[in-house]
């Protein structure tokens, strides 16, 4: 069983003899004064934070999940070092070293523990930071004495993971630069040029459209409260942030209502899916078991749903061939696979296959959108700027005309 653990403020002297204050989780104050003496402090006073009270960021056993390169990189030292005859004491303290700085205490604290006599799955479990799907991977490798194996299947489900994360990232950073260089363009446009321009107008006395009207009263306004105007672009900016979990569920799901971007989340979310059944099966974890734990990653409601339902019947005594067939969230072909995996026997290669063609699925459709994307964006550009540019030539054409 995991220890609590509690956020501590303390008082400390360095080895200088100067005071400082921080802010630390640990299990007790006897665990918090271990810690700060490996970094050469000596406490002087901590204060208990209420429970439930922590920072992010602040070191120890943190409660937030490693960094997905940091496990990749993790699983991949195990895998290397474990299969040469290293002990995993000895290989925990070289992944140590090519971990990111953030997870470094953490892998730390994993050795420790490790040479204390925990099994590593309870290490992970108390250090924190590993989802269920790890920890259930390396309790069942336990179990059959294949922690390099199952070290392995971990490192390739998080690389696939990071190359999935790597083409959403392209798909979205160039409409995301595009849109936010347009919407600075259009700031500094109705701000400062628009208001010299409707000056500039008006001086020839030629009469003005109401729509420049609009957009020049609209610019001489943001002006003349340039002050108040940014202080509530940053008020909106911070709502946003505070907001950013409920914001991105509602653009997600406004998302899934367009074909493109609907295949692509569904790839992705059938590349994670099927990464996870294909580590946690090959270890050993029954299927029913490993469809609990993978159905918590998919974020896709229908095909959570239908996968639930298929756990749900599978442990009643269902059939799986039987029972597939009415999760239609999956591909047919996908399906079809499944059926005849499990007829054969081989369900963990048919799993790890299709995360593999999941994952190529991915890359394909993530260049499809990008390409449908960017015309979209150019378009969305015109659209933001272009009244402006409308506001401005409208009272030209008709000084022009009367001329």
């Amino acid at each position: 069983m995991a220890s609590a653990t509690a956020t501590f403020v303390y008082s400390a002297i360095t080895q200088s003899g100067q005071k400082t204050l921080g802010m630390r989780s640990a299990r007790d104050r006897d665990h918090l004064t271990e810690e700060l003496k490996r970094r050469d402090l000596l406490l002087m006073k901590a204060w208990r934070l209420p429970g439930g009270v922590a920072l992010a960021g602040v070191p120890g056993e943190t409660k937030g999940l490693m960094p997905l390169r940091d496990q990749a990189a993790l699983n991949d030292q195990l895998q290397t070092l474990l299969s040469r005859g290293v002990t995993l004491v000895e290989a925990l303290e070289v992944a140590q070293s090519v971990v990111s700085p953030k997870s470094t205490e953490r892998v730390r604290r994993l050795r420790e523990l490790v040479s204390s006599g925990r099994s590593f799955a309870d290490a992970c479990v108390e250090t924190g930071g590993f989802d269920k799907v790890a920890i259930g991977v390396y309790r069942a490798a336990e179990r059959s004495g294949d922690l390099t194996g199952a070290a392995a299947r971990l490192a390739q489900a998080a690389e696939r993971r990071l190359a999935v994360r790597g083409k959403a990232i392209t798909v979205l950073i160039y409409p995301a630069i595009v849109c936010s260089v347009s919407l600075i363009l259009l700031l500094v446009m109705l701000i400062f040029l628009v208001p010299n321009l409707a000056k500039s107008v008006r001086d020839m006395g030629t009469n003005i459209p109401w729509f420049s009207k609009a957009i020049f009263n609209l610019g001489e306004f943001l002006n003349a409260n340039v002050g108040p105007a940014m202080l509530a672009i940053l008020g909106l900016i911070i709502v946003a942030i505070g907001f950013r979990t409920t914001l991105t569920r509602a653009a997600m799901s406004i998302a899934r209502r367009f074909p493109a971007v609907r295949d692509l989340l569904l790839a992705s979310e059938l590349t994670r899916l099927f990464g996870v059944l294909a580590a946690m099966t090959r270890t050993g974890v029954p299927l029913a078991e490993a469809l609990g734990v993978a159905t918590t990653t998919v974020a896709h409601p229908p095909l959570r749903r239908q996968l639930e339902d298929l756990r749900t019947r599978l442990v009643e005594g269902g059939v799986l061939r039987s029972l597939i067939e009415k999760v239609d969230e999956l591909p047919l072909a996908t399906r079809r696979l499944l059926i005849a995996a499990e007829r054969s026997g081989d369900l963990d290669q048919a799993f790890d296959a299709m995360a593999e063609r999941s994952s190529l699925d991915v890359q394909n459709k993530s260049s499809r959108l990008l390409a449908v994307l960017e015309p979209a964006v150019i378009l969305g550009m015109v659209l933001l700027l272009g009244p402006i540019i409308i506001a401005i030539a409208l009272p030209m054409i008709r000084l022009r005309t009367g001329m």
